[in-house]
């Protein structure tokens, strides 16, 4: 009886023992823990400081590169690139870019891309039209604007490839060809404007929504080509109602199918024709069925590059185009014009790279509209 006691009371001394162990390793689990939480704690604190004292730099480091940009005067302006912001601008006119045979109105894929290669060698770099009319020019020191334009809103300027329910861009049209020089060139922007007519802009017709918000969500252009390719010079067209329409209803149509607020504030004339005199400043602005529309920028077919804007001549409602092609256009087309800015340098934009000062040589002073340079200083220079 008493060995079988004594063997009770150990079994009950082990099990409190074993109790008492284990609350002890529980308690020491529990401090481990404790401390790894609080270790944890202190990681995640010092962690958002330094992201804090990060943010803060960077937002100081912006605030000093806004104030550098803001301080910078003549003596950043590098003159021996011979900058020259009173000289000419080319804008380009593109129809059709296709796979098939070289026409008048028709670019090969491969002239294209042979196009945007020339100019980026020769030092020329897209901003988009309205920067241009504007005279909002950010072009790197030295370079040279080119503004690149579409006529019609084929199928071949952006074409759009659904395959197992995705949409990709054909990389044979003008859109894909632009987005590809751009990924290879990042320092030649993706700029250009396409001026559309019609309810079937890009000819599909299930995808014109989709096409029209790709083009504007890219940072490119939407510009209104009327209607029905309307030619403004017929006798029938001569009258108010028919101008307005023509221009109103396309610039509402467009505007109604592009998600943002976007304006269709640009117009490039098809066939380069003008209504009677009268009737031209309706070209500019007027209404259709209460939607009013206003563009800052008329374009003509041709036939040789733009003034600069801030030129005593400059018209934003009659600018001048250059063909961007080989055919047919004798002196007047991309390669006849690169060929002279090669040979005559001085006749060339060249820009100064500081977007608050224009920078015109001396002897170019008295081609300058000093009130189309705005807030901006005009720098002249010997």
């Amino acid at each position: 009886m008493a060995i079988k006691k004594l063997a009770l009371y150990t079994v009950m001394a082990t099990t409190i023992l074993l109790a008492a162990c284990s609350n002890d390793e529980i308690a020491k689990n529990d401090n481990k823990n404790d401390v790894k939480v609080k270790q944890e704690q202190e990681q995640q604190d010092k962690e958002a400081v330094k992201q804090e004292k990060q943010s803060k730099q960077g937002e100081e480091n912006i605030s000093s590169e806004k104030n550098n940009e803001a301080k910078k005067d003549e003596s950043d302006i590098d003159l021996t690139l011979k900058p020259n912001e009173s000289g000419e601008i080319m804008v380009l006119m593109y129809h059709s870019i296709t796979t098939g045979k070289e026409s008048e109105w028709a670019r090969t894929t491969e002239n294209f891309k042979k196009d945007l290669k020339v100019l980026y060698e020769k030092g020329y770099r897209p901003i988009s039209l309205t920067d241009f009319v504007n005279n909002n020019i950010t072009t790197p020191a030295g370079y040279t604007p080119v503004v690149l334009t579409f006529d019609d809103g084929l199928q071949n300027n952006l074409n759009i490839i659904e395959k197992d329910g995705k949409k990709t861009v054909d990389p044979n049209c003008a859109v894909g060809i632009l987005e590809a020089f751009n990924k290879e060139h990042p320092d030649f922007p993706l700029e250009a404007t396409f001026f559309v007519y019609g309810s079937n802009p890009f000819r599909q017709k299930d995808l014109v929504k989709y096409k029209l918000n790709y083009i504007v969500n890219k940072g490119m252009d939407i510009g209104n080509h009327t209607v029905s390719h309307n030619d403004m010079s017929k006798k029938s067209n001569q009258n108010v109602k028919a101008i307005q329409e023509y221009i109103g209803k396309e610039a509402q149509f467009l505007e109604s199918m592009i998600d943002s607020d976007y304006k269709i504030n640009t117009y490039a004339l098809c066939n380069g024709a003008r209504p009677m005199k009268d009737l031209q400043p309706l070209l500019e602005k007027g209404s259709y069925k209460g939607f009013e529309y206003h563009n800052i920028a008329i374009l003509n077919v041709g036939a040789r590059p733009s003034v600069s804007p801030i030129d005593k001549n400059f018209n934003p409602m009659s600018i001048k185009r250059v063909r961007a092609s080989e055919t047919n256009v004798g002196r007047f087309g991309l390669y006849a014009y690169l060929e002279m800015f090669d040979k005559y340098p001085q006749k060339r934009f060249i820009s100064d790279g500081v977007a608050d000062i224009v920078t015109v040589n001396k002897k170019n002073e008295n081609k300058i509209d000093k009130q189309k340079i705005g807030d901006k200083k005009l720098y002249i220079y010997e």
